[in-house]
């Protein structure tokens, strides 16, 4: 790519446009969850539409990743990038100007699209500033960082928009920052050559369908279940016959790809049901205001960005499947502590302690499987390699809230918070399994 820059410096601006951008996406899967309330109000919306206004974003989303990756190796990344992020903006319009809950739901999905496009490619944008070594490292830092903190930030920006302008503002302030991050890309970062080939529409049609239908039929349609599993099932098949496939199984051979998306596929679950279901409890069950609820999440997001700082340091003094195993384990610890949800809790004594061991958690582990999910992959690949971990992220996320809104219907918010305690404990045991002995580093000073 010719952008590459000659010096670390001269990439650090580009990166801060590119993370903002991943900022923003991630943003925008929690920024609604305080403001659910007042949607659901002013919208008429039952329950499970309520979790519509999330899925509909995270599952399109979700589904298109693979895809929007694959567009930027094909017709170039920042292209693509550029196109989503235009799409984003308009949908974020679209979604503060809509007067019933169809079209609001049909803004979050295109929203999705955009953010399927322009996701990915800033990953693999980054990954070509940095193509290796300790500036690797400390760029993947500031990416689980926005990653991770985004999501907290999304629960405290919400709050404070909601609560001052109303829930239309929410999505209205994605606007403005949308587009300074396209003119500061278009400015920052040189076109890169396009790498040609084709895309495989009906593939990524299959899979998209198959998912959508999945996530309804955990939500207790049978029909729908079979459905997604069938549809599942015809994707994969299609990916092993075709000679275009939106998933290459070269992806997987030579590292800990395969390894790391299936271990951020469980992280995404977790993280997505507890953005969704902690604002719900401190207002529904606590009291709290929606303001109130978004600043109680300033220590978790800053919580966050600390640790996603110092992960890329210790993984050059330890080893990396044990960072990544200890920082589940404190995620976990913190969504145990959560589990009781007591109706008289108070802010001291049952979120603070929790949301800074969950805070702690997270940012490990998002910086450590971002790195892994790129690790040996080829330069082709990059754009494939941003979707896929972007995608398995927000595919869990969207059957883990799935999952969780059944638990949560017959346990509480408590059964929920427990259950993803659980998964979370399952993660950090299955990363001790299947991250050891597959990551290769060849000095101390490359390790990330």
């Amino acid at each position: 790519m010719s952008s590459t820059p000659t010096t670390r410096a001269a990439a650090w601006l580009p990166l801060t446009a590119l993370a903002t951008a991943q900022f923003l996406v991630v943003l925008s899967t929690s920024i609604v969850n305080v403001a659910l309330p007042q949607i659901r109000a002013g919208l008429g919306l039952s329950a499970a539409g309520l979790a519509w206004v999330v899925n509909a974003y995270v599952l399109v989303f979700g589904a298109l990743l693979l895809l929007g990756g694959r567009s930027g190796d094909v017709f170039g990344l920042r292209r693509v990038f550029l196109a989503g992020a235009g799409l984003f903006g308009l949908a974020s319009l679209g979604a503060a100007l809509a007067p019933g809950a169809a079209t609001l739901i049909a803004a979050r999905a295109a929203q999705g699209v955009g953010a399927a496009l322009l996701a990915p490619t800033a990953l693999a944008l980054v990954l070509t500033l940095f193509p290796g070594g300790r500036g690797r490292g400390a760029a993947l830092g500031v990416w689980g960082a926005v990653s991770g903190a985004g999501g907290a930030a999304g629960v405290l920006l919400g709050g404070l928009l909601s609560d001052a302008f109303g829930w239309r503002a929410v999505f209205a302030v994605l606007v403005p920052c949308t587009l300074a991050v396209m003119a500061a890309t278009g400015l920052l970062v040189t076109a890169d050559r396009p790498r040609g080939g084709r895309l495989d529409v009906p593939g990524a049609v299959t899979v998209t369908a198959g998912l959508v239908a999945l996530t309804h039929g955990l939500s207790g349609s049978w029909p729908a279940l079979g459905a997604g599993l069938l549809l599942l099932g015809l994707f994969v098949a299609r990916q092993r016959r075709s000679a275009d496939p939106l998933v290459p199984g070269r992806i997987f051979t030579g590292g800990p790809v395969a390894a790391a998306n299936a271990l951020m596929a469980l992280l995404g679950a977790v993280w997505l049901g507890l953005f969704f279901f902690l604002p719900l409890y401190q207002q529904r069950v606590l009291g709290y205001t929606p303001l109130e609820a978004g600043l109680t999440q300033l220590p978790l997001a800053l919580t966050i960005t600390l640790s996603s700082w110092v992960t890329p340091r210790l993984t050059r003094r330890l080893p990396g499947p044990a960072v990544l195993a200890g920082g589940l384990l404190l995620l976990a610890g913190g969504l145990a502590w959560l589990s009781p949800a007591p109706a008289d809790g108070t802010f001291a004594r049952d979120l603070l302690g929790p949301s800074m061991l969950v805070g702690a958690g997270l940012g490990v582990a998002f910086v450590q499987l971002t790195a892994l999910s790129s690790a040996g992959v080829r330069a082709e690949d990059s754009g494939l390699a941003g979707g896929l971990v972007n995608a398995t992220r927000q595919i869990g996320g969207a059957v883990g809230l799935a999952v969780l809104t059944v638990v949560s219907a017959s346990h509480g918010y408590g059964g929920a918070f427990l259950a993803a305690a659980a998964v979370t404990l399952l993660t950090a045991l299955l990363s001790l399994v299947v991250v050891r002995d597959r990551v290769v580093m060849p000095n101390r000073k490359d390790r990330l």
